[in-house]
């Protein structure tokens, strides 16, 4: 294994010291915590004008480095812009110290829904991906983009991309939380739960979680108003069985305004489900998303949200959006990285997830 270090641009630093926390409890990286926690190797120097330079603090040459980051609501409070400048220049200032490979791990990739290719509109997400290969990066590693599409953006002879599903971090929280055992997922969840696509684009989502649980699938079907961003003209609720008096999980890859979520609880509710619930990887939560999910909440339409926290979810975030519940990826994030860095097979952490083996077996998705 390389020498390694495991650094943040200012938007990830208290997330990285999480990851460094699980890393080293790792066969193989127990008592490695001061060479490989590199929270304040890089530092950011803003000056008046606007412009901005990054600096390495200590010798990194040829070193593997982890360079965590997000574009998104962060801990540090930075705009989208600012973050991804600051992405740019972490990225030339490692080159410039000779680093070994430049490993970008990024939770959530802010313009992953930028993917489609117009006449003339720009491709967000294939500019952001171009400038991080051509100033050196060499792999990629986010949670869960917004579409398969986006991975053909990236040319695999100059860069990599992994993109990790992070369902199985959700799929494992209802078992470990609200199921526990096997006699409640056979007599209970998989004759009174129901699983539920935002959209006919989320359906595979929705049906991964079916799947796992061994329950039925709704669709919604939504025509959007595409000369207003974020708005919704119909939906159209499809399902083999009624809707009635079942534990409804409506399930997307990420909540920003929550316009669509409010549209299909608001259309659904009249189908008299027992409760409606919401699961979703990217908690973007752009206003009004905690209004409209607080409303929802408060007028007994939805009891529970459960996100990861790939993009930042502050403690202050429960007191406006009530149900809300942040499953932590941290300790998967190393499990990412002990992957990569040891050079083994990922496939343990792309396997399916299967409710009924999980809760016979939870070790084996310990691995």
């Amino acid at each position: 294994m390389n020498e390694l270090v495991v650094c943040a641009t200012r938007s990830m630093k208290r997330y990285v010291s999480r990851v460094v926390s699980h890393l080293i409890k790792f066969p193989g990286f127990s008592g490695m915590e001061d060479t490989i926690n590199g929270v304040d190797l890089l530092s950011a120097d803003c000056f008046a004008d606007g412009e901005m330079e990054v600096v390495v603090n200590s010798s990194i040459r040829g070193k593997d480095v982890i360079l965590f980051t997000s574009s998104a609501r962060n801990e540090a409070g930075i705009s989208v812009e600012e973050a991804k400048v600051e992405l740019y220049h972490a990225i030339d200032a490692l080159k410039r110290a000779q680093a070994g490979r430049i490993i970008i791990f990024e939770p959530f990739v802010s313009c992953s829904r930028s993917d489609r290719t117009t006449r003339r509109s720009s491709v967000g997400l294939w500019v952001h991906v171009k400038i991080l290969s051509s100033l050196g990066a060499r792999h990629i590693v986010t949670y869960q983009l917004h579409s398969d599409k986006s991975k053909s953006m990236v040319d695999p002879t100059i860069c990599v991309v992994d993109d990790i599903p992070a369902l199985t971090l959700l799929q494992r929280y209802l078992c470990d939380v609200y199921i526990q055992s096997m006699e409640k997922l056979e007599q209970e969840v998989r004759s009174q739960w129901a699983f539920c696509s935002v959209d006919a684009g989320g359906e595979k989502l929705a049906r991964v979680f079916a799947n796992a649980f061994g329950a039925p699938l709704v669709i919604a079907h939504k025509q959007r108003d595409y000369s207003k961003s974020n708005t919704i003209e119909s939906i159209n609720i499809l399902s083999a069985e009624p809707v009635e008096a079942k534990v409804l999980w409506i399930v997307d890859d990420m909540v920003d305004t929550a316009a669509s979520v409010e549209s299909l609880i608001r259309a659904l509710a009249p189908l008299k489900p027992r409760e409606i619930n919401l699961i979703a990887i990217h908690a973007l939560f752009s206003p009004p998303a905690a209004n409209r999910l607080s409303a929802l909440s408060e007028e007994g339409l939805l009891k529970r949200i459960i996100v990861t926290d790939t993009v930042c979810c502050p403690s202050s975030m429960s007191g406006k959006i009530p149900g809300l519940e942040v499953v932590p990826s941290t300790e998967l994030s190393a499990r990412i990285i002990r992957t990569i860095v040891t050079n083994t097979s990922m496939n343990k952490l792309l396997r399916h997830f299967d409710a009924g083996i999980y809760l016979r077996s939870p070790n084996l998705f310990n691995q």
